[in-house]
């Protein structure tokens, strides 16, 4: 539980920092639904095989997602649980922090909890505005993130995304206009198939956040019905008492 605090004071330091800094983006809506299962598991599937060789979630173990997202444990464990021995394991990886630091200037954070630090509309936005920077380490930048040091994981499904502008007339003088984050079309996805993929991965960040959220829903729901029903009961007898008193 202390570890899980670090973290999340962390990522709202980080978080502070970036504010204190000035630089403010539109952040698009994530599509977040808790409720579709297919969504959570194609997220999951994102995550082990784009984001888990650098970073963690090493506050939610593999049987806690299995059985939120409906993955029976063997088919979870042959497709999913490529760093556990075991079901009960935790979602870690297996590269050295040392290297990663090296690596990339500072060790990737854990993931479990970024979706409740940083928000899924940011995430959302973020994984959806790399553009080319040869100037950049990893030949990228982010609009949201700028000079982040990380590099465009999902480019091979997004293609390589390039700041799009335009000449238009502005107050009569042709002036080139920012008209957003545009891909060359080399990517195994369309922008529409990129942004339901990037959805479905922060759909599962969001999840992962707060896994009682599935639980606690459908309980909250089963509590309005017993109260609906407890209600009509109370109703019809509160009539059947006071029909002796008038």
């Amino acid at each position: 539980m202390i570890k899980k605090l670090f973290t999340v004071l962390a990522l709202v330091a980080s978080s502070a920092a970036m504010a204190a800094g000035g630089h403010t983006v539109h952040l698009d809506k994530a599509p977040i639904d808790l409720t579709d299962k297919e969504s959570l598991q194609r997220g999951a599937r994102m995550f082990q095989n784009y984001c888990l060789g650098c970073h963690q979630m090493q506050y939610q173990r593999y049987s806690r997602t299995f059985r939120d997202l409906g993955i029976p444990d063997d088919v979870g464990m042959a497709t999913l649980g490529f760093t556990a021995n075991k079901v009960g394991d935790h979602i870690k990886n297996a590269a050295p922090k040392a290297d990663l630091a090296n690596w990339f200037g500072a060790a990737p954070p854990d993931l479990t909890n970024v979706a409740r630090v940083r928000g899924p509309d940011w995430i959302y936005t973020y994984l959806r505005t790399f553009y080319a920077d040869p100037s950049r380490p990893f030949g990228v930048n982010n609009e949201v993130f700028p000079l982040v040091g990380m590099p465009h994981v999902l480019q091979e499904l997004q293609g390589i995304p390039y700041k799009a502008t335009e000449t238009r007339l502005v107050d009569g003088v042709p002036t080139e206009v920012d008209v957003g984050i545009k891909t060359d079309g080399s990517g195994e996805l369309s922008t529409e198939e990129y942004d339901r993929a990037v959805a479905d991965l922060v759909n599962y960040l969001e999840y992962v956040g707060e896994p009682s959220k599935l639980e606690s829903r459908s309980l909250g729901i089963k509590v309005l019905i017993f109260l609906g029903i407890f209600f009509i009961f109370a109703f019809l007898l509160k009539k059947e008492y006071w029909r002796d008193v008038h």
